[in-house]
């Protein structure tokens, strides 16, 4: 969580750590009902639509109606919303790489395949699903 917190910080935009991961889930998933992305979030769907309305504010997110079903809103990541996730996403990355390079050489796959298995068992989409993967 530090790790995360501080990569978001030193990003500059004024975003908690719930909308950082509602930005997420859209940069891996795709636009998304607002349903569907409470579900993702394990939220109730009115914690979802306040959070979105949030994000539009900040112009991170944007609704788009369905042509042939006004009633179907899509909350879509935007230009700004993918640079920001973007930019944490190599922040983070940096951060972790200098952290597993300070393990001894040896050792260092064991804690990256422990780190992923602690991802996969958390239930965390494989980050090959949408990003690209480490540099070590």
């Amino acid at each position: 969580m530090a790790v995360a917190a501080r990569s978001l910080a030193e990003a500059g935009e004024e975003a908690t750590l719930a909308q950082y991961r509602t930005l997420v889930v859209l940069a891996s998933r795709g636009p998304q009902r607002v349903a569907d992305l409470a579900s993702a979030l394990s939220v109730t769907p009115a914690t979802a639509t306040r959070m979105c309305d949030r994000l539009v504010r900040k112009g991170l997110v944007r609704r788009r109606t369905e042509r042939g079903d006004r009633r179907q809103v899509q909350v879509i990541l935007t230009a700004r919303g993918r640079q920001l996730v973007d930019a944490v996403t190599a922040k983070r990355r940096a951060e972790i790489a200098a952290i597993v390079r300070r393990v001894p050489a040896g050792e260092q796959q064991v804690v990256v395949h422990a780190l992923q298995r602690f991802a996969t068992t958390a239930g965390e989409r494989r980050e090959e699903d949408w990003a690209t993967g480490w540099d070590l």
